[in-house]
């Protein structure tokens, strides 16, 4: 049999990258571009093109994603102060108690 035939591929111990990659002659790849902002714990988000167009700055994304969140939160309070008394008791409708419209009880 061949013995050699299931042994791994012998791994470059350094580390080092192979010769193909070569960062170096690549256009606009910058080493550490955005580590400060990682460090920083800034989530760094990707935007459609006709959604950059229309939120050119990040002070125009973040003022909009505040007002969605205010939105929010005022719908959800609306909703809660909607619900009944009980939370296990809904609203009747129809005219069966315990049914449904036009249909028979459940």
């Amino acid at each position: 049999m061949n013995e050699g035939f299931m042994k791994k591929a012998d791994r470059n111990v350094a580390g080092d990258m192979r010769p193909e990659y070569d960062f170096a002659s690549m256009k606009g790849g910058v080493r550490g571009k955005y580590v400060r902002a990682y460090r920083a714990g800034t989530n760094l988000v990707l935007l459609d093109p006709e959604v950059s167009e229309a939120f050119p700055t990040d002070a125009a994304v973040n003022q909009t994603l505040r007002a969605v969140l205010e939105m929010t939160k005022t719908v959800r309070q609306l909703k809660k102060a909607r619900r009944p008394a009980s939370l296990g008791q809904r609203p009747k409708t129809g005219s069966k108690a315990g049914g449904r419209p036009g249909g028979p009880p459940r």
